[in-house]
């Protein structure tokens, strides 16, 4: 079976990149990184009139009530192009919810971009997001919803991303276990689709600089070392994007493996992207090290979102468990 982005998808992730493109996202994040939170919101409201944030809201709330594939294109864009802000929080997590609590308070502030929001679920986020950027912050321990007040801040490798410690406040309710649970694989799905569109930035400023940068009458990527590490990002890459549309696909069918293949899309993705990272690095030399490069931006981001929403362990652990509770097949005597 061939599975490809619909039409109307396509378009979507086009306006996206035509959008973002034009938005000098890389002073966005520089700002948001130092305290000024004025332009990021900007470009929020922008991002969500085009439906970003309303992706998932139910259309009851004025959302979209959009299938999980198309959260991963409009996530992958803003990996791509290092949109600053709590997106995975508000547009994704914050609905999901939300919409789960019994007589929950309306969604259409989130949809139309004018309610941001953000949360922390301890043990995958156990810190908000730019907590000094939301209107609402909410805390998930288990099953169990509360607002949160917001504690002392913590620093990220990614200047970008400031981290709050959350303390459980009014208490808003009691999800059901299924309800959680989907609703934190939403979140690592949206991640994942962050991280696999930044690794795919940076292998692309990575092969025009290869292009470009001449050493010894040559350009850099002429040269087999370059070429061939530039070839094995491409490959990670590929084969990681299957898994993560596979687990849209796994998400939006409501499948009982929808979580294992969740975590495994997380953990192919992080990955990938930070073998990008680190060979983008190494192609770009020490210019890769300074702030006043872009590329810093994409590698510190991928840096953060590697470990965000679960670790690699934790990740690797709930594909092993999953595979290893099957039942196992029969044992034939002959």
């Amino acid at each position: 079976m061939r599975f490809a982005l619909s039409d109307e998808q396509r378009a979507f992730s086009r306006a996206l990149d035509d959008l973002l493109a034009g938005a000098r996202v890389p002073t966005v994040a520089r700002s948001w990184a130092n305290g000024d939170t004025g332009p990021g919101m900007k470009l929020w409201k922008r991002l969500a009139d085009l439906g970003v944030t309303a992706l998932c809201v139910p259309g009851s709330h004025g959302g979209l009530d959009a299938d999980p594939a198309d959260l991963v294109v409009a996530f992958e864009a803003l990996g791509r192009h290092a949109v600053p802000g709590p997106y995975v929080e508000s547009a994704v997590l914050a609905p999901a919810l939300l919409g789960a609590v019994p007589g929950g308070p309306p969604l259409a502030g989130i949809a139309d971009g004018s309610t941001v929001v953000t949360a922390a679920a301890p043990p995958l986020a156990p810190l908000a997001l730019d907590a000094h950027a939301a209107d609402r912050v909410l805390l998930l321990d288990g099953t169990a919803l509360s607002a949160a007040r917001t504690g002392a801040a913590r620093t990220s490798v990614d200047r970008s991303r400031l981290l709050f410690e959350a303390h459980p406040g009014e208490e808003l309710g009691t999800l059901e276990p299924e309800r959680a649970s989907r609703a934190l694989d939403l979140a690592v799905l949206a991640c994942s689709a962050q991280l696999l569109g930044a690794g795919e930035r940076v292998l692309a400023d990575s092969v025009g600089y290869a292009g470009s940068r001449r050493q010894f009458g040559r350009a850099i990527g002429e040269y087999q070392a370059v070429k061939h590490a530039l070839a094995d990002v491409r490959v990670a890459l590929d084969f990681a994007r299957p898994l993560l549309y596979g687990a849209a696909v796994s998400l939006g069918a409501g499948s009982a493996d929808a979580s294992r293949d969740v975590s495994a899309a997380k953990t192919a993705v992080s990955a990938a992207a930070y073998r990008a990272s680190r060979t983008a690095l190494q192609t770009h030399g020490a210019i890769g090290y300074t702030e006043e490069f872009d590329l810093g931006l994409w590698i510190t981001k991928i840096r953060a979102l590697v470990s965000a929403w679960g670790t690699a362990g934790f990740h690797r652990s709930r594909v092993l468990a999953a595979v290893t509770a099957a039942p196992a097949a029969p044992v034939s005597s002959v």
